[in-house]
């Protein structure tokens, strides 16, 4: 029995290159899993291919900004002249339902995510050497020497942030990256603080 039966807000986190996209696509295809991914808004244009409500929910500048008024973002950034955020509706409803939500930010956004719900479980993604970071930034071939040099230096000031993180897990294989992850959510269901009201409520269907 699950002690816990609300889902957990599980963010996966780190910098660019460590494999974050890789290890979540890793626990989707776990069999029985209960996991569901966050579905950002944008206000960027919807590419050739792309589905609304399945890639993005894709809005207009005005509506994304009004909803930042009122407070209906866990989390947004502005970047290359469009917002992209998560709608904070989205994600009750996901954790009300017993969802694992999973959420892939970057670092800036994870802090954001701990400011509005400290209960979030947050995972740092790192990988076993700088050198395996600066392997897989080339073997992508999508960027220049001088581009990856800075990926390279913004991930060197954002390993030093790790401390804000509940958990660290190295990404030196993708299987073992996410055998690690499904563990720590695991254990997240069982700490005294989710479980203890509903423990009580055990004790007390007592037959006599």
């Amino acid at each position: 029995m699950k002690l816990n039966e609300r889902g957990l807000l599980v963010v996966i986190s780190g910098p660019s290159g460590v494999g974050k996209g890789t290890v979540r696509k890793a626990l989707f295809e776990k069999r029985g899993h209960n996991y569901t991914f966050s579905i950002s808004m944008t206000t960027r244009k919807m590419r050739e291919g792309e589905v609304e409500g399945k890639d993005y929910y894709f809005v207009s500048k005005e509506y994304f900004e009004e909803k930042i008024k009122s407070g209906s973002f866990l989390e947004y950034n502005y970047f290359c002249g469009n917002y992209y955020g998560t709608p904070l509706d989205k994600v009750e409803e996901a954790l009300d339902s017993g969802k694992e939500l999973i959420l892939e930010i970057d670092v800036n956004g994870c802090q954001q995510v701990k400011e509005k719900m400290p209960d979030a479980v947050t995972i740092f993604i790192v990988p076993p050497t700088k050198q395996a970071l600066y392997d897989r930034l080339k073997g992508r071939g999508t960027e220049s020497e001088y581009k990856i040099s800075e990926r390279i230096a913004k991930a060197d000031k954002e390993f030093k942030l790790a401390y804000m993180y509940d958990y660290i897990v190295v990404n030196d294989e993708v299987k073992n990256a996410a055998d690690r992850i499904t563990a720590i959510i695991r254990a997240e269901h069982a700490k005294t603080k989710r479980s203890l009201h509903k423990y009580y409520e055990m004790l007390g269907d007592i037959e006599k």
